[in-house]
């Protein structure tokens, strides 16, 4: 199926060197904008952000689908994966598909409840998730293209999940204070679901077949080529490791890799055609989602893009220690596209965002510094396929 794309790799960089040339003869304006969380609520937050330093050349993309909006939904970590999974079935030669973020969300939430239920309350079912939730959910009930289930109520044209968000919320919790739980209470999860987001189809036609989700899944995307990887020095290196944070609600495993080793799956999936779901933190004064720039820099100044900074050199200890003190949170995932570098020479990771086209000058993507990535990424998902072999060989997979 070929889609409309709001913006591609050609116009990515032609947006790139437009703001390039236009550097040339004034400084480009911006406002850093701020962000915290997942969801698409955000708002400027250091208004007096005039000058810009910070423009791109040399930009090496892959094959990517149409930039989308989250909008009012903490669901990033769908979007990001199914537009992950929307590239490489583009590098697999299947085709341009639009996949539904919202059938995973579905079922995410209904698994989410079931353990948070089991366990007591004590475990997370909120808006948040993670890559491998998508993964689990096209594994255990399929997938559907957005044309299909869109979840977006009739009447509506974006994505609103804070009243259901409330409901779901207040609902499961009178289950959970309940003497006995009741046989049935799923149900009444569902009609939530149900008239918020639209029931899931068991089956659906589509360009002159039918299919069920899971059929439809398995004739595009294989799980098993999928791994997540994480680098962290409190956890053993080259193992699998459940990743602590609190929306790695299902212990999902994750191969823990020393941070240049990790970096090293970064380079070697990009320079080979793969491109990476990405999840990390973007609560830092460094990150601007407004001037699709990312940086870490050793010190926080007014007007902190009008010149290009410093940033800190980054190893396992300050990656453990940022992550001990809550300084890096598991805040957001985007997709991880592409390199470009700045007017210096050093390299950024192009990483396209779903907060739809028009919140900066880079059409929904953001220039990531190599610092920052070293830093602020809390844990990948890649094809396995895109590990380099010794690192492969030392964590036990065979590519």
């Amino acid at each position: 199926m070929i889609i409309d794309k709001s913006i591609t790799k050609n116009n990515y960089i032609m947006k790139q060197k437009n703001i390039l040339n236009s550097f040339a003869a004034i400084c480009c304006v911006c406002l850093l904008f701020g962000c915290a969380g997942k969801q698409n609520n955000n708002s400027d937050s250091n208004k007096n952000e005039t000058v810009c330093a910070y423009v791109f050349s040399g930009e090496e993309m892959l094959d990517v689908t149409s930039v989308k909006n989250q909008s009012k939904s903490g669901t990033c970590w769908s979007f990001a994966t199914v537009s992950f999974l929307e590239s490489e079935l583009l590098r697999q030669g299947k085709g341009e598909y639009d996949l539904s973020e919202m059938f995973n969300v579905y079922y995410s939430y209904i698994n989410k409840a079931v353990k948070k239920i089991r366990r007591h309350g004590n475990s997370a079912a909120g808006q948040g998730g993670q890559a491998h939730d998508v993964l689990n959910v096209i594994r255990d009930y399929g997938i559907v293209p957005e044309s299909v289930y869109s979840g977006i109520p009739a009447g509506d044209s974006i994505h609103n999940h804070s009243k259901m968000s409330a409901a779901l919320k207040d609902y499961l919790q009178k289950i959970i204070d309940a003497e006995i739980i009741p046989e049935n209470w799923i149900d009444g999860y569902k009609a939530i679901l149900d008239s918020h987001l639209g029931v899931p189809p068991q089956t659906f036609d589509y360009n002159g077949n039918t299919y069920t989700p899971k059929e439809f899944a398995q004739s595009l995307i294989n799980t098993d080529d999928y791994v997540e990887l994480t680098s962290y020095v409190c956890y053993p290196f080259y193992e699998k490791v459940i990743l602590e944070v609190p929306d790695n609600w299902s212990n999902d495993l994750y191969y823990n890799l020393p941070i240049d080793e990790f970096m090293q799956v970064i380079d070697n999936s990009l320079q080979n055609g793969y491109t990476v779901a990405w999840d990390g933190d973007i609560s830092e004064t460094g990150f601007s989602h407004k001037t699709g720039v990312a940086i870490a820099p050793i010190e926080i100044v007014d007007n902190l893009f009008s010149e290009i900074r410093e940033e800190y050199n980054v190893d396992d200890n300050l990656r453990q220690q940022t992550f001990d003190s809550r300084e890096t949170t598991d805040d957001h995932l985007m997709h991880l596209v592409g390199t470009a570098t700045d007017k210096n020479g050093k390299k950024y990771y192009i990483i396209k965002n779903s907060w739809g086209t028009q919140r900066n000058n880079y059409g929904g993507y953001l220039n990531m510094s190599e610092p920052f990535t070293r830093l602020k990424t809390v844990a990948i998902m890649v094809n396995k396929n895109a590990i380099p072999q010794n690192i492969a060989k030392k964590i036990g997979i065979n590519n």
